[in-house]
């Protein structure tokens, strides 16, 4: 086995929850243990029985009929009962944030396996697939479940797709880990193409360098180059002279987390063309301005022609021509004759 998969697998044993966001980006959080959850669970259980205890206390002390009537009282419990399976934990982990009142006395919290926060989905499933796994055996098949899987997952978050983590105390939300391009490499970070990569190369690389700092220089060298060597055909262009395994490394998480998290970039405005644009209104007198112009314009042009044919140039009289401009209108003819239908004579 290489000293990457040994690597990975070493974070797995470190109890690592090892999510990948759908940005790419990897969040370092703490799967919780099975003792952790099976105290919050009784926690949880132990303030809904308490509800419950002091509504039985309440119904005793008002005598025979308490509350209600014996019969509604039962139809109640049931509703009671359903509200603890159902209502308690998915209005609380839709509501909370994944944190129903024993999780968060705990640190821990419900989420998905993307790192984001359970929705009603989620929860509702959970609860379901909990009438057999915490009900139906009292626990054991939850128990189990959790032994058997990687992330501590019983059935109703694997069918789910959610998972229990452990929060830190006093350290805030969990901040995402981000990798910035290597001084000198930033113009070849940007033109790296890193489509080839699929999220498993995507979580080696970022576990890699994470623990790289921990690791002896000969361990880091090797591990760095044998991770780098095997992703250099799947990237393009390849990495410049002078550039190290390790900085290659960083470059291509830079460009992943790059990719996926990429903001459109602003268009500039374009000033609208001559076509586009609003007339503006002339004032009357650069109009009678340019009718002058244009008027004397045309002037010239006859005078030229006269000259040119040796007669004398006509007097325009008042109302001088207007200019056809350079497509004058063609003469249409005598409209056409309707059709009959015959062929003309020859």
């Amino acid at each position: 086995m290489s000293d990457t998969g040994a690597m990975t697998q070493g974070s797995g044993a470190a109890n690592r929850s090892g999510i990948v966001t759908p940005d790419a980006v990897g969040l370092d959080l703490r799967i919780a243990t099975l003792g952790s959850r099976g105290a919050a669970y009784v926690l949880d259980l132990s303030i809904f029985l308490l509800v419950g205890g002091l509504l039985g206390i309440g119904q005793a002390l008002l005598g025979g009929t308490g509350f209600v009537p014996g019969w509604f009282g039962i139809a109640l419990l049931l509703l009671f009962a359903f509200l603890w399976q159902f209502g308690y934990p998915i209005g609380f982990e839709v509501l909370a944030r994944g944190r129903t009142p024993g999780k968060a006395a705990f640190g821990l919290r419900v989420v998905t396996v993307e790192g984001a926060p359970v929705g009603l989905r989620h929860a509702t499933i959970r609860a379901v697939v909990g009438i057999l796994e915490l009900l139906g055996t009292t626990g054991a098949i939850a128990v189990v479940a959790s032994f058997a899987s990687a992330r501590s997952q019983r059935l109703g978050d694997m069918a789910a797709g959610t998972l229990v983590v452990r929060e830190r105390r006093g350290g805030g939300t969990p901040a995402a880990e981000t990798f910035d391009a290597p001084a000198g490499l930033e113009a070849y970070t940007a033109r790296l193409d890193v489509s080839g990569l699929q999220a498993s190369d995507y979580a080696t690389i970022r576990e890699t360098l994470r623990r790289a700092r921990d690791l002896a220089p000969e361990v880091r060298a090797q591990l760095t180059s044998e991770l780098a060597q095997r992703l250099t055909g799947r990237v393009r262009p390849a990495p410049p002279p002078g550039c190290t395994p390790e900085q290659f490394l960083r470059c291509l998480a830079a460009a992943v987390q790059a990719r996926r998290a990429r903001v459109s970039v602003p268009t500039r405005a374009v000033a609208p063309t001559s076509l586009d644009a609003p007339r503006a209104e002339q004032p009357a007198a650069a109009v009678r301005e340019g009718a002058a112009s244009h008027a004397g314009a045309a002037d010239a042009r006859g005078a030229d022609e006269g000259s040119a044919s040796g007669s004398p140039p006509t007097d325009p009289g008042p109302f001088p021509p207007t200019d056809p401009g350079p497509f004058p209108p063609t003469d249409p003819g005598p409209p056409p004759r309707p059709g009959t239908g015959f062929a003309p004579p020859s």
